[in-house]
């Protein structure tokens, strides 16, 4: 009897520390409602519109002020909105910005803890959104460092995908930094003079006796601007331009555009129909089969002729032969007038003798027309509109 008795204790004891257990967990499931986290907004793209003063300070400032919110959600969305303002703040080739940028994210919360998560691109938005800004890096030309490569490490591990990127660029980009055989300060200058001296300059390297000069056109009584003219010429092309037949016009093509770095500028060419190809008097008839020959059993036929080619020079091309090269100030028919002046007058007589046209289209590229060609065109097609027709 005593036996049953404790059962039935056991029993109730039991149904009444069940019955406290349950009435506590109804208690501990209400508080989370009591102690909600307060919601913070994601930053919109009229948050970096409404900045009056766009520069880095005021960008690192809104950085700044993110980072102090204590519940702050949406790290993806803030940093891809961030990331479209680089260039209207003009900071998207300073790396401390996309250090902070970086430390938006919290270090720790997204390193994987086995293979399989690593491989598997644990937090893969947050993986894809720092690969987005290490491209936005190449794009602009900034090399990081590696201080970068502690960053990512302390918030995706050591076999993050974004670690890998990183890896990749501190091995390409140093190469190609400096391999260009003309190099640009960065950033490039602004003023089209300076411009125009390092596009000549490279332009005019295929020949290493290439010359540039810089003329003032104030110096010519005939002038009628004012403004400056870079040009570049070779000794082999003034040799050109002196066994040049006086029949044969020359044309002055442009303007073309060359790019430096960021930066642009238009310069023209002084070019020439290509020098007649001379021909073997002999010819052979490809779809002649009655003297088929192996190549691999039979010897090789030398070809004899008894005319001798002058071995053509670095400016004479399929497409034409250039004999000089310049960019003005105004990019002018004028200032291309005065250029052929001061040609006249260094070395080059036989330009007066030459019929000397402009062209609005070459053979060597896409070409933007002077304005004042534009305008006789538009003069041309009115007179032609007003003829009445009979």
């Amino acid at each position: 009897m005593s036996n049953v008795l404790r059962t039935c204790r056991g029993f109730v004891l039991l149904f009444n520390r069940q019955c406290v257990k349950s009435v506590q967990r109804g208690f501990h499931s209400t508080e989370p409602c009591f102690d909600k986290r307060p919601k913070v907004d994601v930053v919109s793209v009229d948050s970096f519109n409404n900045v009056q003063n766009k520069n880095k300070k005021t960008y690192l400032d809104m950085l700044r002020v993110y980072q102090m919110e204590k519940y702050r959600s949406g790290h993806v969305e803030f940093i891809n909105t961030a990331l479209k303002h680089l260039d209207e703040f003009g900071v998207n080739e300073d790396l401390e910005t996309y250090k902070k940028l970086i430390q938006v994210l919290p270090a720790g919360k997204f390193v994987p803890q086995n293979y399989i998560q690593s491989e598997f691109m644990h937090y893969p938005k947050h993986q894809q959104c720092i690969i987005d800004l290490l491209q936005k890096m190449e794009d602009n030309g900034v090399i990081p460092d590696w201080e970068v490569e502690d960053l990512l490490v302390k918030r995706f591990g050591p076999r993050g995908f974004p670690v890998r990127r990183y890896w990749r660029m501190m091995y390409w980009m140093p190469k190609f930094n400096n391999l260009s055989p003309w190099p640009i300060p960065k950033p490039a200058p602004n003023d089209p003079y300076e411009l125009a001296l390092l596009a000549i300059k490279r332009i005019s390297s295929i020949d290493i006796e290439s010359e540039v000069k810089v003329y003032k056109t104030n110096q010519l009584e005939e002038s009628l601007e004012d403004t400056w003219i870079v040009s570049g010429q070779s000794p082999d092309q003034k040799k050109l331009i002196e066994n040049h037949p006086d029949n044969i016009p020359i044309y002055i093509e442009g303007g073309f555009r060359i790019w430096l770095r960021k930066q642009s500028i238009i310069y023209f060419i002084l070019r020439t129909e290509p020098p007649p190809a001379i021909e073997n008097e002999e010819q052979e008839d490809e779809d002649d089969i009655s003297n088929f020959r192996v190549p691999f059993l039979d010897k090789p036929i030398p070809k004899k002729s008894d005319k001798i080619a002058i071995k053509k020079t670095v400016h004479e091309q399929e497409d034409g032969t250039i004999l000089a090269v310049a960019a003005t100030g105004t990019s002018s028919k004028n200032s291309l007038l005065s250029w052929i002046r001061f040609l006249e007058k260094d070395g080059n007589p036989r330009l007066t003798r030459i019929p000397i046209l402009f062209t609005s289209k070459s053979p060597l590229g896409n070409v933007e027309p002077l304005p004042e060609l534009d305008e006789s065109k538009k003069e041309v097609e009115q007179s032609k509109q007003k003829v009445p027709i009979e």
